[in-house]
């Protein structure tokens, strides 16, 4: 079922100005309740300022945002309530934090949704968890921690306010190998246990391939792709046309079966393709010859 959905929706910067610059242009995407979007696309291509629309951080110069099936930007006193529950992780949201603990950090959002002392209480341990901090790091200046650690507690931050679809705009980019697995493993960990709605913004194919349920293609401010990762990545031609790649791992299986290795297609991870050769090992053999 629909929770996200948008009308012929743009966005044009500096308009009426030489800087004019069309940013986003008529997209119309319908995602569901529970799914986990990637949205990839080259710099520039519009897809921050499509995820900052979805948020109404930005009110678009044409067409809509539906959440639920409700207009966000038909009243603007709703809107607010409205960003509580499509909540935005910005890109590099440690330099965010502000507070003089990471509990007070987390527990900002909720505060400002009026919530009890009890009940913020509650979500900051919540949040916490789900972010994949410890106990002992809540009391801590946030200015203490490592920057995966950093990156977890902004997140947590707006996962405390319990949005029914979350928005990570590049949530791992910037971290070293370790706290990138970690970060995606804690998103991934999150969904499973909220089963809530996630759009995932990235560069990282490996990530939208391994996470996502649908894959949106933006290029030159226009959503040109929007179907599963098995299908968006096998158009690898189409994406190199915009410059952009498919996962490696699926172009050493595509090189792999021009050589003549029988192994499926769409094979999108290093554990798919592990399982697929161990089976050709234990048959005994390889070759389409």
């Amino acid at each position: 079922m629909s929770i996200l959905r948008t009308e012929n929706l743009s966005l044009v910067y500096g308009k009426g100005t030489p800087f004019e610059k069309k940013a986003v242009n008529n997209v119309n995407i319908d995602i569901n309740g529970g799914e986990v979007v990637g949205i990839i696309g080259h710099t520039g291509s519009g897809k921050s300022s499509l995820v900052q629309m979805l948020n109404g951080l930005f009110k678009p110069s044409e067409g809509t945002v539906y959440f639920k099936g409700q207009d966000i930007f038909k009243n603007p006193k709703e809107l607010r309530e409205f960003r509580f529950d499509i909540g935005l992780v910005f890109q590099y949201p440690e330099n965010q934090l502000f507070e003089e603990t990471v509990a007070k950090d987390i527990a900002f959002g909720p505060k400002n949704m009026g919530l009890s002392d009890d009940e913020i209480a509650i979500r900051v341990k919540k949040a916490a968890r789900f972010a994949g901090l410890k106990d002992e790091l809540l009391d801590r200046s946030p200015f203490d921690l490592s920057g995966g650690e950093k990156r977890r507690a902004a997140i947590a931050g707006v996962i405390a306010m319990e949005p029914k679809v979350l928005i990570l705009d590049e949530p791992t980019a910037g971290l070293d190998p370790v706290g990138k697995e970690v970060l995606l493993t804690q998103i991934e960990a999150y969904h499973k246990e909220s089963g809530n709605t996630i759009l995932l913004v990235s560069h990282n194919m490996e990530d939208i391939a391994k996470i996502s349920d649908r894959v949106l293609v933006m290029n030159d401010s226009e959503a040109i792709m929007f179907d599963t990762p098995e299908a968006v990545f096998s158009q690898s031609d189409k994406l190199k046309e915009i410059g952009l790649r498919i996962p490696e791992i699926t172009e050493i299986t595509i090189k792999l079966k021009e050589a003549g290795v029988n192994l499926p297609s769409g094979i999108l991870t290093v554990e798919e393709a592990f399982k697929e050769l161990l089976k050709l090992i234990n048959k005994g053999g390889a070759s389409n010859a």
